[in-house]
This record gives structure tokens, sequence and C-alpha cells, in this order.
């Protein structure tokens, strides 16, 4: 069976590159087959507009807007998915993420203010009322959400999701230290700090998450190489076993996931090759993920991502439903 279990429906913070982003998700995968002779007239861009005012109109919670990706994946061959959103955008959590990351009055906090301030949407319910229609229309999806972990914030976390049913629940690490290493506004900070003991640190977290009990799957393991700041991966073998070790003990997933390759600097999935070695030799399950914010992305390098996990050793992948774990075998699309 081929999956993506880890993809969201959008994310700001909202600009003229989010708009020109979204409207070439519009161009790439439209509602019907677009006329090529038309394209790049002046008909057509009013066109493109009107388009483009709609889904801004009915947000990404839309059904026309979900069904776009439910619609591309099929295309693409994937048969089950799992949308999830990050808590960050849903103002039930803001409190918990005030709490636990950067918000002061240091240009690190200034900035991080200002993004969680722009990045919030409204509530959790209205993402969950809308995956459930795609659910009740009978599509094979399931709900889910990314959560940061924090450490000393897990009795919060936990009390703050035991609200929702949720078919399953991601656990990220995107801050180490309050500091959201993923934004490239901060990426300088890299430079700052020793890169073995940062990685240390940021392993540590995953660790700490994967024992909570709260997720079901750890997501993007060494995110931390999303700028391409990484120690020599020789010296990083017992963190990687570590990590492996725990996320077995604890009985939690992880995933391939594919979105550093196609969208950002370092151009490699997560985990490495050598990481995804160590989770095959300590049997820590995996599903797939294209971690796709747009329609058009969604299973981008997902075959990749098989014939990585295949070539590595696994022949099962998991997905999740009402927060049990099923696997599945392994899809491999034929090589031309």
């Amino acid at each position: 069976m081929k999956v993506d279990f880890h993809f969201h429906l959008e994310e700001g913070p909202y600009s003229f590159g989010w708009l020109q982003r979204t409207a070439l998700a519009l161009e790439k995968a439209p509602d019907e087959a677009p006329n090529p002779y038309e394209s790049h007239t002046l008909s057509w861009m009013e066109e493109q507009t009107k388009r483009l005012q709609t889904r801004l109109a009915e947000g990404c919670f839309s059904d026309r807007w979900m069904e776009r990706y439910m619609r591309e994946g099929r295309k693409r061959g994937i048969e089950r998915f799992g949308i999830v959103d990050h808590l960050y955008r849903f103002e039930e959590f803001r409190e918990y993420y005030d709490k636990y990351i950067t918000t002061d009055d240091s240009p690190l906090g200034r900035l991080q203010r200002y993004w969680l301030d722009r990045v919030q949407i409204g509530s959790i319910e209205l993402y969950l009322t809308a995956v459930r229609r795609l659910q009740q229309k009978g599509y094979p999806v399931s709900v889910g959400v990314e959560a940061d972990f924090f450490p000393g914030g897990e009795a919060e976390l936990k009390a703050l999701l035991s609200r929702y049913e949720l078919d399953y629940v991601i656990g990220s690490v995107h801050f180490v230290d309050g500091w959201g290493f993923d934004n490239p506004e901060v990426q300088h900070i890299f430079e700052q700090r020793d890169l073995l003991e940062l990685y240390r640190r940021g392993f540590e977290h995953v660790k700490q998450a994967a024992r909570s009990g709260i997720f079901d799957m750890i997501a993007h393991l060494d995110n931390l190489k999303v700028f391409n700041y990484r120690p020599d991966e020789k010296l990083m073998m017992d963190l990687y076993d570590d990590v492996a070790a725990a996320l077995r003990a604890a009985d939690v997933a992880s995933e391939i996931n594919t979105g550093l390759a196609y969208r950002y600097p370092v151009k490699e999935m997560c985990p490495s090759p050598s990481l995804l070695a160590r989770l095959y030799a300590h049997n820590v399950p995996i599903t797939l993920s294209s971690d796709s914010h747009f329609p058009d992305d969604i299973g981008t390098m997902l075959d990749e991502a098989a014939r990585l996990a295949w070539n590595t050793g696994y022949r099962e992948i998991v997905y999740f439903e009402k927060r049990r774990r099923i696997s599945v075998p392994l899809a491999m699309q034929e090589e031309a």
C-alpha cells in the first residue's frame, strides 16, 4: 500500500509569497483540466484571480481545497491519507506555546512572537470538523495533529489533547531551548552552537517525547539538519542508536519524511539513510510522509522514500486509525 501520512492543509505567515504559492497550487491542481491554449492570456489571468479569491474566501478547510489533496494523491497512487495540523495554529494551544518558546523582548523573542501571532488562525474545531466531513464522504483519511514536544510540558500537553478525538498524534521537535531552529530568519544561531552538543540535546528531546506516552509517532527525527548545519555523521552513530532504542522501547513509530529533500537547503529526507538503518536494526515501525503544505506537493518523492525503506530492509509500513497502528505491505513502484 502507498500512504502519505503527514501532510498539512495550510500554514502562515500570510505573505505575498504565500499568496503566489497558493495561486501556483491552484494552477497545478485545477478543479478541471485547463485549456493549454488559453494559458497566460488576460482572460486566463482574470479566471485565475477569481479562483484565488474563492480559495481565500473559503479557506483551507473547505471541501473544495481538501478534495484537491485527495484527487491529486489518488492520481499518484496514494491509497491511505493522514492529515495533520500544527497545534500552534489554534487558539486552544496558545498558552502552551507562550509558555515554552522564547517570546520575550530579545531579538529572538520578538521575532517568534511576531511569527506566532501570524500563524494562529482560530479554533481547532474548524480543522477537526472539516476532516471529519472528508471521512463521512468515504475518503480513506485519518485526522491527526502535529504537536511540538517541550521537556516539562508533558502533563499539560496530554491534558490539552485529551479533549479531542484523534486518529493519531505526531510528536515533533522544532524548538531547542525555546529557539525555533527551522526558521530561516534565525539560522545564524547554528553558528553560535557546538553542533554535536546541539544534536545531542535535540535527540534527548526526541527520546523524552517517545517516552512520554503521548505520541503515536515521532516526525522527522533529524530535522535539525534543515539548513545543512550538521556534525560529521560518524560522530552521531551512538546518538542514532540511542534514539532508535528509545523509540523501540516505547513502541513508538517514526517516518520517512521527504519534506526537507524538496523544500529545504539540506536536500535530504528525514531520517538520513544511516539513521534509518539504525531504526530498522531496532525494529522501529515507519510510515511515509511528504509533509506537503499544498495539494500539488502531496506524494512528492514518496516512491524514492519507499525505495530507501525497501533497500534498508523494511517490508511493511504503518498508518493509524482511532489511535490504533495498522501495518500494511510496503508498495514498491517499478523503476522505469
